[in-house]
C-alpha cells in the first residue's frame, strides 16, 4: 500500500488522519508537525509520528501538506529534494498549482479544497491536477479522498468559486441551523429538540438531493400543500431576500480567495 506523509495536522490535517484511521487504511500514515502534544495525540491512533519534514517526505510516496497557506512556500522549499517525481497533494487553502510548482517543478501537484465536514468524513471536497499526474496517482488520490467524503475531479479555474460555496458552507448553513432552533424554541420546543430537529431536517434534505435525487424545488413542492403550514411559512420566507443574502456572501467569499491567492502568488 501507498505510505502517506501528513505534514502538518491542524484541524483538517488531524481530521484527515483520523478518517484514514477510522477508514482502516493499509498503508502506513507518517504525520509531522511543530507541536508535540499533537504529535502524541495522533500517535495514540497508531499512525507514526516525527518532527521532521524532509526525513518524513522522502519515506513518503504521497505527501499531503496541511499547512497554512502562508507557510506552504518554506515547507515545499524545505522537502523539495525528497518530492521529485512524487505526488504531492496540498489542502492550503487559495494555493494556487502554478506557486507549488514554482518551487517543486518536478513533483506531480493536486489542488484539494475540502470542508470542514471532513471530521466525520462527510466533506465535499474538489481537487484539481497538474497535467503531469499519472493516471495511477489520480486513482490513488482517489482512494485516499473516498475516505472523506464526496470528492469531484474540477478545472482549477472553479476553485475560488467552490472555497467561497462548499468552503464556507458550513459556517453558512449553521446560521441557518441556529436560526431554525432559535425560532423552535420561540414556539415552545425544548432546545435539544429544536436543535435535533433543526439539525437531522438539513441532513436529511441534503439525503433528499444526493440519494433520492430529488431537485431543490421539487422537495420543497412535496411539502407545500394548498392553504397548509408550509405555505404560510414560505410566505413569510420570499419578503425577505434570502437567495440574494446568499449569492451575495458566496461572490464576497469567492472574491477573497482570489485575492488571497494574487496576494501569495505576488509575495
Amino acid at each position: 500500500m501507498t505510505t502517506i506523509a501528513v505534514i502538518g495536522v491542524g484541524m483538517i490535517g488531524s481530521a484527515l488522519v483520523r478518517s484514514l484511521v477510522q477508514s482502516k487504511y493499509d498503508g502506513e500514515v507518517i504525520v509531522t508537525d511543530v507541536r508535540p502534544e499533537r504529535l502524541s495525540e495522533l500517535g495514540m491512533l497508531g499512525v507514526r509520528t516525527a518532527s521532521d519534514n524532509k526525513k518524513a517526505a522522502s519515506e513518503a510516496d504521497v505527501i499531503i501538506l496541511c499547512v497554512k497557506p502562508g507557510d506552504v512556500r518554506e515547507v515545499l522549499g524545505e522537502i523539495k529534494d525528497e518530492v521529485r517525481s512524487k505526488l504531492v497533494i496540498s489542502f492550503a487553502a487559495a494555493i494556487k498549482i502554478d506557486f507549488l510548482k514554482k518551487t517543486v517543478s518536478d513533483a506531480q501537484i493536486v489542488r484539494v479544497m475540502p470542508n470542514i465536514a471532513i471530521l466525520v468524513q462527510q466533506s465535499f471536497t474538489a481537487c484539481s491536477a497538474d497535467p503531469t499526474v499519472a493516471p495511477e496517482n489520480k486513482a490513488k488520490i482517489e482512494e485516499i479522498l473516498s475516505r472523506l467524503g464526496r470528492f469531484v475531479w474540477v478545472e482549477e479555474e472553479y476553485m475560488d468559486a467552490i472555497t467561497g460555496l462548499s468552503g464556507c458552507a458550513p459556517a453558512y448553513l449553521s446560521i441557518i441551523l441556529e436560526a431554525l432552533t432559535y425560532a423552535g424554541l420561540q414556539a415552545g420546543l425544548p432546545k435539544d429538540i429544536a436543535l435535533l430537529a433543526a439539525a437531522q431536517s438539513m441532513v436529511g434534505t441534503g439525503k433528499l438531493v444526493l440519494e433520492a435525487e430529488k431537485h431543490p424545488a421539487a422537495i420543497r413542492d412535496m411539502v407545500t400543500t394548498p392553504g397548509g403550514v408550509t405555505i404560510e411559512g414560505l410566505r413569510v420566507l420570499e419578503k425577505i431576500p434570502i437567495r440574494h443574502a446568499f449569492m451575495k456572501a458566496i461572490e464576497a467569499a469567492t472574491a477573497k480567495s482570489r485575492k488571497i491567492s494574487e496576494d501569495l502568488a505576488d509575495s
